[in-house]
């Protein structure tokens, strides 16, 4: 009951367009409940067409309700585009085009059979999944995924363990006087994993990426971490201790927050994302403190600072793409990753950007159908290929 009524406020702090960033990734997490869809849909008007299985009706609605609450953000844009038939709320800009990608009701009823055919792939890939590689200090390696729940590992005086749903958690045993020895956690493209540290700092990685850290921070004096790639830190409040990840091409320092840090090798940028508290950037001699919604920008040696919607940044941890006027080949490097293809230009394709929400959960083809309704671009799996074509 207690649900119900907060379900009801949301939906109607959406409608008179008053919902927080927090209150809609609250309202996104009654999707996944069937009894709490139905009301959502029937407070958003929504009908299905009768000759649609229920397997179709399960992906509309999802995508759908998903756009609905994705588009809630995006109101002033409607001034700056003009309308294409993707979506009666789908439009081009003059200079740099934006696609609002939608999926729904509209779309089966009008395209229907144009999409039974795309959707129609020879060949398809499931997305990523959560795994991850920990590499010991006498470098013994330990697949997470064939880990059996529970202790996996006890080295120097620290107990490794694995949680039912994947997660790894340090513990440091009473007495521990063991010397310091470092851990490394590797994810490969198409994995993502969870790790608590010693001083409760939790990390999530995603796909390609690598966190090497101590197995206790005792003796060290700091907690210092070294990140490649991509992570999300839920700092632990430590007032006498720093925490510091340091990339190759930067040093971020915190006591206690939560923020994002992208530094993959592909991307022409290292991003620090700030959720909430404060940090400290070094870079090249530069000191920058990021207040939360900012976010840090190092490219070729300069960095700068821009304001942000943090959520979109860390929606990947919450099992969602979000592409905020983003270009096809950034989305591209996100998709290589995550899927573990490999992306292929057959064409030289229009400067477009994208603004979109969509499910890490999908199959391929999904990402790259809804992506195709641009009308501009074109894709062809072919195994672990992906090529992108006019």
């Amino acid at each position: 009951m207690e649900n119900n009524i907060r379900l009801q406020l949301l939906i109607s702090k959406y409608l008179d367009r008053s919902l927080s960033g927090a209150e809609k990734n609250e309202l996104l997490g009654y999707f996944d409940d069937p009894v709490f869809l139905v009301e959502i849909e029937e407070r958003f008007g929504m009908e299905y067409e009768q000759e649609l299985g229920a397997d179709e009706i399960n992906d509309i609605r999802q995508m759908q309700l998903l756009q609905y609450v994705f588009q809630y953000e995006t109101p002033d844009q409607e001034e700056q585009i003009r309308k294409v038939k993707l979506w009666p709320q789908i439009g081009i800009a003059a200079a740099v085009a934006t696609i609002i990608i939608s999926v729904g009701i509209w779309f089966y009823k009008n395209q229907n059979s144009v999409a039974t055919d795309q959707l129609a792939w020879v060949n398809d890939v499931a997305p990523g999944k959560n795994g991850a590689t920990l590499t010991l200090a006498n470098g013994q390696k330990i697949l997470i995924k064939d880990a059996l729940t529970g202790n996996i590992a006890t080295q120097s005086g620290v107990k490794i363990s694995k949680t039912a749903d994947g997660q790894i958690i340090y513990e440091i045993i009473e007495g521990n006087n063991g010397e310091i020895t470092y851990n490394t956690l590797t994810t490969t493209r198409g994995e993502q994993t969870q790790v608590r540290l010693p001083d409760g700092t939790l990390v999530f990685l995603n796909a390609g990426s690598s966190l090497k850290y101590p197995t206790s921070f005792a003796k060290i004096g700091r907690r210092q971490v070294f990140l490649t790639g991509e992570g999300y830190f839920e700092v632990a409040k430590d007032k006498v201790h720093p925490f510091i990840v340091k990339t190759d091409q930067q040093e971020v320092e915190v006591l206690g927050t939560h923020f994002n840090i992208s530094s993959y090798d592909d991307e022409p940028a290292t991003r620090t994302t700030l959720a909430e508290g404060s940090v400290n950037i070094i870079a090249n001699g530069i000191n920058k403190t990021l207040k939360s919604g900012e976010q840090a920008v190092l490219v070729n040696n300069n960095l700068s600072v821009i304001n942000i919607n943090p959520e979109d940044v860390v929606a990947w941890k919450n099992g969602l793409f979000v592409f905020n006027d983003e270009s096809l080949e950034s989305i591209m490097r996100k998709v290589s990753r995550w899927y573990d293809v490999e992306v292929y230009y057959q064409d030289k394709l229009p400067a477009t950007s994208y603004l979109a929400s969509l499910s890490r959960s999908k199959n391929l083809s999904t990402l790259i159908n809804i992506l195709e309704k641009s009308g501009d671009v074109h894709f062809k799996i072919q195994g672990r290929r992906v090529v992108v074509m006019k």
